[in-house]
């Protein structure tokens, strides 16, 4: 499968499961857009490496998922969108009673409403070029939920829902939506997390992972941002062309139950 020349836009992209998902599009012969709030030497210097190493053009555009005008502007700065991955998004723990205002709006603001704006702005662009493909990484939190997560499970639903209304409005033209439903997924984030639970719960690495971590995937293995990746550059072929409006769940059987 190869996306060779098309411009690919990868919001939240200078870490974890966005750089994934950057590299193997990068890999197929994409040229890549990363992306996040911070607009450091190392951030560019990133872009630079992706470029480097698989022969392809790659940038770093700065821009707050958490704003709409600037997620709206990063579409515009990249100079074109062929490929749209949304991936930005944050996570907080509270029950809903005591959930602070701002980590919610936070939450919806970044985790869902960024959707809706860089999809605004990129769709009559794709439509200029003939052809499309948004892929929304949501969650398997949105199909399911956990409790404790009223955020981040209410902006995931909305994700898919919103993937769904996306599909339906552009179901006569080459464009696709989709939303990719990962489990959890091993990134530096969470193995970040790992020495901090077994010391918790007294336990070794991998008796925690699995008992613990991935108490609720019953493959009890992580997903890898590269297959996240591959899940990606799959949607983004012409092998898919008439997948849209769906969901795609990469949680090791975590939504079978």
């Amino acid at each position: 499968m190869t996306v060779s020349g098309k411009t690919a836009i990868v919001t939240g992209s200078n870490s974890g499961i966005g750089l994934g998902v950057a590299r193997e599009l990068a890999r197929a012969g994409a040229n890549v857009v990363l992306n996040s709030f911070t607009d450091r030497e190392e951030d560019h210097a990133l872009a630079a490496d992706v470029a480097k190493e698989f022969g392809v053009e790659a940038r770093y555009i700065q821009a707050d998922m958490s704003k709409g005008v600037e997620c709206r502007a990063l579409i515009t700065k990249a100079g074109g969108c062929d490929i749209l991955v949304n991936n930005a998004g944050i996570q907080h723990v509270a029950p809903i009673d005591e959930f602070p205002v701002d980590k919610w709006d936070a939450i919806i603001a970044i985790n869902m409403n960024s959707v809706f704006h860089t999809t605004a702005a990129a769709l009559p662009e794709m439509r200029v070029r003939g052809w499309g493909r948004v892929i929304n990484i949501a969650s398997a939190h949105g199909l399911t939920a956990s409790p404790y997560k009223a955020a981040y499970v209410a902006a995931k639903h909305g994700v898919v829902g919103m993937s769904k209304t996306v599909a339906l409005e552009t179901a006569e033209e080459p464009i696709t939506c989709n939303a990719i439903c990962p489990g959890y997924v091993l990134t530096p984030l969470v193995e970040a997390q790992i020495p901090d639970t077994m010391e918790k719960y007294g336990m070794e690495r991998e008796e925690v992972i699995k008992k613990v971590m991935l108490e609720r995937q019953p493959s009890r293995e992580f997903a890898t941002v590269e297959q996240l990746g591959g899940t990606v550059v799959f949607l983004a072929s012409d092998a898919a062309a008439q997948i849209t409006g769906t969901t795609i769940s990469v949680d090791g059987g975590w939504t079978a139950l």
